[in-house]
């Protein structure tokens, strides 16, 4: 044999060697990735099982004496804002600003303490014990939030050192999130790509749409192949049902723009003795948040306590009719929930709120199906909450099994959007991301946030970062 021949031999070894290297480790680092989005579904499911259970506490506890949760209320608040601030810093709130910001973030230290487990397992906690003693709250964003600490953790544990690929897991992990909290596969890749990334990279698509599409698969798995609203066989004709498109856009979108303005203003801060009073004592105005929110339960009679899935069910099935109190008194009581500074998200309050919504505009509505217009509000405030249309529709469209009012119900979503961006100019979501993202962005080692009643978790993560580099 020729040398050349020799050579030639010994560098296709070589190569072949290196190529079983590279596809062993790409298809460890896959199958991990996989494993990862199993789990996020799992948990989901889990964390959905024990919200119910909160639920179901609260209940007992109202059944056996209503006025009791004029002290449940406002003790219960008072502990979880204290245990946040204290233990567990980058857990208040939804979860979906802290994940849209670690998409974006540079340092990645701060990214690992946003979605360290410890802060997806109290996240989860807290959540389901403000849901207990009667927060206006929901757990699906907070998943989101859990599920990109879930896939961020498996791509720590497989030491990914290209930023891309970490933040391709983090969105994966959020989209999954989203897919297996309502079992919404196609509304959690459509969220992922219109508010938590505002792109669709062909990097990390791929592992977007798996882990969107195992997760979604195993909480089917685990729960059944079911619909968050049930199914719904409703239709919006071209014609004069069309009304209800433009009257729930229009009323959706003012009060969505309205609740995202006032949760923005609230988040730069209260001026005055108010703001200097709640900065210095924010576990007493946690309690005082409480206290008022005990207060619209007992004059709504319970309605307005947790998340509001079951009053929204039976708007929509046309089981239950509530009046136009109803939707106002969650408006506030979710304004009050988010503003005393627990974890908790908005999605489901939101859709309780459009529904209530919905639900009232149905009466004046006599020539259109009244399960038809109480989607319509449904999507139409979720849609201006949100400022995501395509995302609002989605969610709405699979939630209720019904694709025959898709158009209708797209329509209706865009026209609240356009009317919330003329009262709210930036997003909810992305306003407070940014919010974030300017105190990580700020001077280092100086404190990378000034110090804001409305954002604890930055403020003692800038400290934690500190001390530690």
């Amino acid at each position: 044999m020729r040398p050349s021949t020799a050579l030639r031999q010994k560098n296709r070894i070589q190569h072949l060697r290196r190529s079983a290297r590279r596809t062993t480790s790409q298809w460890r680092r896959t199958l991990t990735y996989w494993l990862g989005a199993v789990l996020v579904g799992v948990v989901a499911v889990g964390f959905a099982g024990t919200a119910d259970w909160a639920a179901r506490a609260r209940g007992r506890l109202l059944h056996w004496d209503p006025y009791v949760m004029l002290v449940v209320v406002p003790a219960g608040l008072a502990f979880s804002t204290w245990v946040t601030r204290r233990f567990f810093s980058g857990a208040q709130g939804s979860g979906i600003p802290q994940t849209i910001a670690t998409l974006h973030i540079e340092n990645f230290s701060i990214v690992n303490r946003v979605l360290s487990l410890r802060i997806a397992f109290a996240k989860i906690v807290l959540t389901c014990f403000g849901l207990m003693v009667g927060a206006s709250i929901g757990r699906e964003g907070p998943t989101v939030q859990v599920g990109a600490a879930i896939m961020h953790g498996f791509s720590r544990l497989l030491g990914t050192a290209s930023v891309s690929a970490r933040r391709g897991a983090i969105l994966a992990g959020g989209a999954a999130g989203v897919s297996a909290a309502f079992n919404t596969p196609l509304a959690g890749i459509v969220f992922a790509i219109e508010e938590l990334s505002h792109s669709f990279e062909q990097k990390t698509s791929g592992t977007m749409l798996t882990g969107v599409v195992l997760s979604g698969v195993t909480a089917i798995a685990l729960v059944g192949n079911y619909s968050y609203f049930g199914h719904t066989d409703v239709d919006v004709p071209l014609g004069t049902a069309w009304i209800a498109v433009l009257t729930c856009g229009i009323v959706g979108g003012i009060a969505g723009g309205s609740f995202s303005a006032l949760l923005i203003r609230f988040s730069k801060g209260v001026p005055g003795r108010i703001g200097a009073l709640i900065k210095a004592r924010p576990v007493a105005f946690a309690a005082l948040c409480g206290f008022v929110l005990a207060l619209l339960g007992l004059v709504s009679h319970g309605a307005t306590y947790g998340t509001g899935y079951m009053q929204a069910r039976a708007i929509i099935d046309g089981s239950e009719h509530y009046p136009a109190s109803f939707f106002v008194l969650k408006f506030i009581a979710t304004v009050v929930s988010y503003c005393s500074g627990i974890p908790g998200g908005l999605f489901a309050p939101s859709l309780s709120v459009g529904a209530g919504i919905g639900g009232w505009i149905e009466q004046y509505l006599p020539h259109t199906t009244p399960g038809a217009v109480v989607l319509l509000g449904t999507v139409a405030y979720f849609s201006a909450v949100v400022q995501a249309p395509l995302t609002a529709t989605v969610i709405v469209m699979e939630m209720c099994d019904n694709q025959q009012v898709t158009l209708a119900l797209m329509a209706t979503s865009f026209l609240a959007f356009g009317v919330s961006r003329m009262i709210c100019k930036h997003a909810l979501y992305g306003a407070l991301a940014d919010r974030f993202m300017e105190a990580a962005h700020s001077a280092t080692p100086a404190p990378i946030y000034t110090r804001s009643s409305a954002a604890p978790a930055v403020e003692t993560l800038a400290e934690q970062v500190e001390k530690k580099d």
